[in-house]
């Protein structure tokens, strides 16, 4: 969901206004959201500050909310301390530009767009895409993956794996009985029943006069050399989803972490298959995933061609 233009802009707050909020304290994971007013910068108005009570705008409280989730879901599941894992403040941007359709994690906060609501309503109606773009800031401090071609789809796979785990882990679900779709809440009324991505079945998420046909696919025989990570990346979700409908979610989860822990920038997706079997066989010696599990990351990235 990253979009390049614009990411390095800054602008102050105006503090002489917001003395009733709290101002958020470096290495303590807080979370601070701002208002952009619609302007084409970032950090334009602090809104709410850590543990601050709900404010009048929605998708800043929407955003907040999904922040504080993804907070927690790393700490409590993955054992990880923000986005940095030293309690680095998590800063969220809401009402980024006009109309802007998208959003992104543009090297140190989350960025949320309006939608023009004829594709995309505001992007932070659905937990999943706060999620996946704090996760580019964890893979940003973790294995740092680059952005081009099978790396960047690992880069984008990762955010949908853990915003997808995010998202069952706010609403008590797990593989058996979440839907798999990335984005659904944030696509507009009149394309109800389409996503932004499939992550159980690759290139199914939209077919429609408006957006097309999802172009994404489900293994090596439709990989696009030098792609659009964001196509590419099918392949890779496809392989989570695999993982964890056998393994349950977060186990799956524990399992990608570790795998992204022992990557690096240039890995692509052999190195990840090699990783991720040997990341297996270690947690199901120490008993955090099922005894099955070297198998099953082994089949599960032979069947999408990849070995």
């Amino acid at each position: 969901m990253a979009d390049q233009a614009l990411r390095q802009q800054r602008k102050s707050a105006t503090y002489a206004t917001l003395q009733t909020l709290t101002p958020p304290q470096p290495g303590k994971s807080d979370i601070a959201i701002y208002d952009d007013q619609n302007q084409w910068t970032v950090n334009v108005q602090l809104i709410r500050g850590p543990d601050d009570p709900p404010v009048a705008a929605q998708n800043a409280n929407l955003a907040y909310d999904a922040l504080t989730a993804t907070r927690k879901f790393y700490h409590d599941v993955l054992g990880r301390e923000s986005i940095d894992n030293a309690g680095l403040t998590i800063d969220g941007n809401v009402n980024f530009g006009v109309q802007y359709d998208n959003a992104f994690w543009d090297g140190s906060e989350m960025v949320f767009g309006n939608g023009d609501n004829v594709i995309f309503k505001d992007f932070t109606n659905d937990v999943d895409v706060p999620g996946h773009e704090l996760t580019h800031g964890v893979t940003q401090y973790t294995a740092g993956l680059g952005y081009t071609d099978q790396t960047g789809a690992l880069n984008e796979a990762t955010s949908d794996i853990m915003g997808a785990c995010i998202d069952q882990y706010v609403s008590g679900q797990d593989a058996g009985t979440f839907n798999w779709l990335i984005g659904e809440g944030v696509m507009a009324d009149d394309l109800y029943g389409e996503a932004i991505r499939s992550m159980a079945h690759p290139g199914t998420a939209y077919d429609d006069p408006l957006l097309g046909k999802d172009p994404q696919p489900d293994s090596m025989a439709g990989y696009v050399p030098n792609g659009d990570p964001h196509v590419n990346s099918g392949i890779i979700n496809r392989v989570f989803y695999l993982i964890a409908t056998d393994l349950g979610s977060f186990p799956a989860a524990k399992l990608w972490y570790a795998t992204l822990q022992n990557l690096w920038p240039t890995a692509v997706f052999a190195d990840t298959a090699h990783v991720a079997s040997e990341m297996a066989r270690i947690l199901a010696r120490d008993g955090v995933v099922a005894r099955q599990a070297p198998q099953t990351v082994r089949a599960a990235f032979h069947e999408v061609g990849i070995s």
